[in-house]
């Protein structure tokens, strides 16, 4: 299983819950407080499931002692009525830690899915998929490991820990070379990917020394001319009209990554529910 640092996702959860219970879950306070219950969460379609990590949280920080056996573990699918948990303890925070707990599970399940999807349709060539910056905000930690519980791979996290140097970037710098010689300048352990238009500047970046060539809406064609014109001197990644019908075609030309802003920002909740019997 992916490892995401436990204290982001209990900051995560420390935001869940702010915004769904605030100063208290008003419904819940009807409930006597010594009650116990029992419940399951089950898919209503077929899916590949992730976020266990958040989902515990979620009830751990409401009550400690809430129990959770799991059926189904991350990345793993689950079919129709397929049950994913089953859950015992406080009836007051089973009842409040549901939606919010729901909520981040049915998320980051439509993303790990999707990108099993992907990484299938990719499947006994050398290219791996990419995500990229494109997630929710304030769950990018969680959509990325999402991503990998689906089989595919993080691009940078952030602005922090990768250099792109995209098309603003030259016209700013003056041109490849110099962005590139920049780059190294002011980052010199971290690898310099460069955005390229045009086989012409796929040259200009390969003569700057770049270690990785963002391909930016190449056609096939223009894939494979890149890849030979490179001699695989170093990593290429295709960007740019990807989706299901195309990934496949798009790795056959030798590229060594294709990202996919999909993945974390083309999703539709997986469709979860959580039945909860009081009569305990």
């Amino acid at each position: 299983m992916p490892v995401v640092d436990q204290k982001i996702i209990d900051e995560d959860v420390r935001h869940f819950l702010a915004e769904d219970v605030g100063s208290g879950d008003l419904t819940a306070m009807a409930i006597d407080e010594n009650k116990q219950a029992k419940a399951t969460l089950i898919s209503r379609e077929v899916a590949l499931i992730s976020g266990h990590p958040w989902f515990q949280s979620v009830f751990s920080s409401l009550d400690s002692t809430i129990q959770i056996d799991w059926q189904v573990v991350e990345g793993a699918p689950v079919d129709v009525g397929g049950v994913i948990c089953t859950l015992s303890g406080s009836a007051r925070a089973l009842l409040t830690g549901e939606r919010a707990a729901i909520n981040i599970m049915q998320t980051l399940s439509a993303t790990t899915s999707l990108a099993g999807r992907y990484a299938k349709a990719v499947e006994g060539t050398k290219t791996v998929v990419l995500d990229t910056r494109k997630t929710i905000p304030g769950l990018r930690m969680a959509q990325k490991y999402a991503v990998r519980c689906g089989g595919c791979k993080n691009h940078r996290m952030g602005l922090y820990d990768g250099i792109l140097i995209k098309e603003n970037h030259i016209l700013a710098a003056g041109g490849i070379k110099q962005a590139v010689i920049a780059a190294r300048k002011t980052s010199a352990s971290v690898a310099v990917e460069v955005e390229v238009e045009t086989l012409d500047e796929v040259q200009q970046a390969l003569e700057a020394q770049a270690d990785i060539l963002l391909l930016d809406n190449f056609t096939i064609q223009q894939l494979k001319q890149a890849v030979a014109l490179n001699k695989g001197w170093v990593m290429l990644e295709a960007s740019g009209n990807v989706d299901l019908t195309t990934v496949r075609k798009i790795a056959n030309t030798g590229v060594d990554y294709v990202s996919v802003g999909a993945l974390t920002k083309n999703i539709q909740a997986i469709d979860l529910s959580m039945c909860i019997d009081l009569q305990v």
